[in-house]
């Protein structure tokens, strides 16, 4: 049962971010660096093509030292001789971030802020964490603590110095308690950065009909910061539906690919009750358990979401093709990768951990012992999810990961989706009701009266005094129950007493 609220807009990361003012060009100035720093330090490191906008900048602050301040391409002042003299760290780290992809990035970007001036998608916030996207792997620890440390345009400006700040690598290794391999990540981000175009990712998404979202957006699930410094960078959406709305109500499914019509029945049955209960359906998109899990909240009311570990225009498996589209009509297509990345092995791993995050409870419905759906159920452990299984056939290779699960008490057994919103719900609103036999007839019956009707035979028959004895009453009370089981319709007589009528009452 859950007893810990659900994150949302009280974030203050949702409360406290303030939009970029949008930005204006005057005719008597030339476009300055996105991020509106005058000045470059010299200890960058800038090479390339980078450095043809280092000079642009450092001639331009130059020009206004003698010369009243003029708002740059961004709309803030520009410095003056004394905010020249005193380098300015942040100022630096926004222009390391925002220069990586080179003076073409630069032009472009300035164009479609002028051409879109209350376009949020092309701040420099998230032109930093689009490129990171491309830079670094989904779920990479090391990069997502550099992240959180300084910031994305401040962690990408490290990145393209080749230089990691001494404390933090200090931090690292206590953490880890060994020296990390700073050397070989560094080679790695820096090949990925030379060709990472952060502006034709916004351009192509856009195109394609997806929308960005990042840490701070109204859209933005703060549920996804559990996942500490594996939390994506950004994600892509592809659909009508409100990703953070959807999932305060939401359930995970999750099963084998190679499922048994048992296993696609029930995972239908959940997600069709799931939804008409008013809960978001979170799945992985793929053939078996997920596809048809969103196939039934589909048939149901509330909304459903596939992530996925490739692009989201990218259909994987291509036979859900028509899947996705309908997905994306009454919900959404949610990927951290960037349009056009294929799906690997290691994607569909780590694109787990969302699936578990964006949710408040994960139903395993079918698993073998080495199946994926384990790894999301462990995220959910590791989470501090609710966590269930489903039980199946003793014999079924396919249900040993459920078992397991339900042996060593990791995961609750659920047989309906009843019990499921039972054990992610509010408690005391969300109780499943109890099953129930049926009711018989008969159980309305006294005590002294079920003992006769106990006692009768069904064949042959037998005198009173012998029912008495047998039930164990005086003779009278046998008497006057025999005579209201006769007519109940009960028992009946015989040429040898009392019997147990042949057609007895439907219970």
């Amino acid at each position: 049962m859950n007893t810990t609220p659900f994150p949302d807009e009280t974030h203050p990361d949702r409360r406290n971010r303030t939009p970029a003012a949008p930005p204006t060009a005057t005719a008597s100035t030339a476009p300055e660096n996105p991020a509106g720093c005058a000045a470059l330090d010299d200890s960058a490191g800038a090479h390339g093509p980078a450095q043809d906008v280092q000079a642009q900048a450092e001639g331009s602050t130059k020009s206004d030292q003698s010369t009243e301040a003029v708002p740059n391409a961004r709309g803030a002042p520009a410095p003056d001789d004394h905010a020249a003299s005193a380098p300015d760290q942040r100022a630096v780290t926004v222009s390391d971030g925002l220069v990586v992809a080179g003076r073409a990035v630069t032009d472009a970007v300035e164009r479609k802020a002028v051409a879109n001036p209350g376009d949020l998608q092309w701040d420099a916030v998230r032109l930093a964490r689009v490129t990171l996207m491309r830079v670094a792997d989904a779920g990479d620890a090391v990069m997502g603590r550099l992240v959180a440390a300084y910031g994305p345009e401040g962690a990408l400006g490290q990145v393209r110095r080749g230089h990691l700040d001494p404390s933090f690598v200090e931090e690292l290794t206590r953490e880890r308690g060994r020296t990390p391999d700073i050397a070989r990540m560094l080679s790695g981000w820096r090949a990925r950065l030379l060709v990472a175009d952060p502006v034709a990712d916004l351009t192509e998404g856009q195109d394609l009909g997806a929308r960005l979202i990042v840490p701070g957006d109204l859209e933005w699930p703060t549920q996804l910061d559990d996942l500490g410094p594996e939390k994506p960078f950004g994600l892509w959406l592809h659909g009508d539906a409100d990703l953070r709305f959807s999932c305060l109500r939401s359930v995970a499914v999750v099963g084998s690919r190679a499922a048994t019509p048992y296993g696609t029945h029930v995972a239908a049955e959940f997600g069709a009750d799931l939804s008409e209960g008013g809960w978001t359906v979170i799945s992985g998109g793929a053939h078996g358990v997920d596809a048809a899990a969103h196939r039934g909240a589909l048939a149901g009311e509330a909304r459903t979401i596939a992530v996925l570990a490739c692009g989201t225009d990218i259909a994987y498996p291509a036979a859900n093709q028509d899947l996705f589209a309908a997905i994306r009509a009454r919900g959404v297509v949610v990927s951290e990768s960037p349009m056009g990345v294929r799906p690997t092995r290691l994607r569909f791993l780590v694109r787990n951990r969302l699936i578990a995050a964006l949710s408040r409870g994960t139903v395993v419905v079918e698993a073998a012992v080495r199946s994926g759906a384990l790894n999301t159920a462990s995220h959910a452990v590791a989470l501090r999810r609710h966590l269930a299984a489903v039980p199946g056939p003793v014999t079924s290779e396919n249900s040993t990961g459920c078992h397991r699960l339900i042996r060593r008490a990791e995961a609750v057994c659920v047989t309906s989706a009843r019990e499921v919103i039972e054990l992610v719900g509010a408690i005391g609103d969300d109780l499943a009701p109890e099953p129930r036999g049926p009711v018989l007839a008969r159980d309305a019956l006294d005590e002294d009266t079920r003992k006769v009707l106990e006692a009768v035979p069904a064949r042959g028959g037998t005198g009173p005094a012998t029912i008495a004895l047998d039930a164990g009453l005086d003779l009278m009370t046998t008497l006057a129950c025999l005579g209201g089981l006769a007519a109940a319709g009960y028992v009946e007589r015989a040429p040898r007493g009392w019997r147990l009528r042949r057609s007895t009452p439907a219970p």
